[in-house]
């Protein structure tokens, strides 16, 4: 963005959170990102008046209020989300400034992640109201853009602005990586089929339909990867020893972003079985470092990035059965597994930082010119 011609930035920032080291509780660890996010680009810190915490409080920033009303902006564009006061904050000082505001989702459903029913009928009634707030509506995948059209905004106010990572980064990583090197490191076989969960091992990821997914698949000659941390961790190896594939399991844990590429390009296969995925950024990850992605019927990234690649990759979320019949082909046929490959790559590549960047601009420009169409 920062680079772009159309887009002057200014990047507020209501917390440091990731470039900074602080606590995350679905790893149940101190996390800082281990490559850098605040270089090449003007960012400022609003000092945050709130606890931290996922509460509504929890992000409390006043001094976005004055940034906004001093600013002279054309646009602000809000990533913090409704459920929090900064949120609001900026809203108003945007109205207040007759500044054009753009937010939007990456929800693909009204469902809750939590699995409170009582939220869908409070979203149904809610979220029309809400995203009408929006000057312009940014969402990052079709899937989103389909939720926010059900509840009534005409299209031209819903912009798509692809959910992308940095292409050439991945690929320049996972270029230099020393696979057969890897995987010795592991206890694996070069011409093993390697499959990895790449994810917090939180209950809406279904980790566990994996694991039960490859023990049915019975696959004498592949192994499981497990690459992050979280609540279910001791469960997921206690079950593996109770089916009897502990041999035949890897529990790598939590992985830094710089460490990433090397996980990806040791392994050929990626499975994300959530229940919920609002997009799924593992996916343009693996896909890029030469994994062939397999996820549920309910990742958001499912339906721009894999069943483009091939319909039987997705299947239905929770069905074992499913799962484990496309492990055993991908495992049996090698010249299947490297077109999938290699499909998989070219479309992202097309869902590209520049992409996004370019979508992004255009729908800054679609509100600023609506504001103006207001003050007319």
């Amino acid at each position: 963005m920062a680079k772009h011609p159309r887009l002057e930035l200014q990047v507020a920032y209501c917390t440091l959170r990731g470039a900074e080291e602080g606590y995350d509780p679905e790893f149940g660890a101190k996390v800082k990102w281990d490559v850098p996010l605040l270089d090449g680009y003007p960012w400022v810190q609003v000092p945050n008046k709130g606890s931290g915490d996922e509460s509504f409080w929890g992000l409390n920033n006043p001094g976005v209020w004055g940034l906004i009303r001093e600013g002279k902006f054309d646009a602000v564009a809000c990533f913090t989300g409704y459920p929090r006061a900064t949120f609001w904050i900026a809203r108003i000082g945007a109205w207040l400034s007759r500044t054009a505001f753009l937010f939007g989702t990456d929800a693909t459903t009204l469902e809750s992640m939590d699995g409170r029913k009582w939220r869908k009928p409070v979203k149904r009634v809610m979220w029309p109201l809400l995203y009408r707030l929006a000057t312009q509506v940014i969402v990052p995948s079709d899937g989103s853009r389909d939720l926010i059209l059900a509840l009534g905004l005409p299209a031209e106010r819903i912009t798509v602005t692809p959910y992308a990572v940095d292409n050439d980064w991945w690929i320049e990583k996972s270029a230099t990586v020393d696979r057969e090197g890897i995987r010795q490191s592991w206890g694996i076989p070069s011409d093993a089929t390697a499959i990895l969960f790449c994810a917090k091992l939180q209950p809406w990821k279904r980790p566990q339909d994996l694991l039960r997914a490859f023990a049915q698949a019975n696959l004498p000659m592949a192994y499981l990867i497990f690459a992050g941390d979280g609540p279910l961790g001791t469960e997921l190896q206690e079950e593996a020893k109770k089916l009897g594939i502990t041999e035949r399991m890897r529990f790598l844990g939590f992985q830094n972003q710089t460490q990433l590429p090397a996980v990806y390009r040791s392994c050929d296969v990626l499975v994300l079985p959530s229940s919920y995925d609002a997009f799924g950024v593992v996916v343009n990850e693996a896909s890029l470092c030469g994994c062939v992605v397999v996820t549920s019927d309910r990742v958001g990234a499912a339906r721009n990035l894999v069943l483009p690649v091939d319909k039987k990759l997705v299947y239905p979320c929770g069905e074992v059965g499913a799962l484990a019949r496309i492990l055993r082909e991908l495992a049996t046929d090698r010249a299947e597994l490297q077109r999938l490959r290699a499909a998989a790559k070219a479309l992202v590549l097309t869902w590209s930082p520049e992409a996004n960047v370019d979508a992004f601009a255009e729908a800054v420009q679609m509100a600023k010119e609506r504001m103006g169409e207001r003050s007319r």
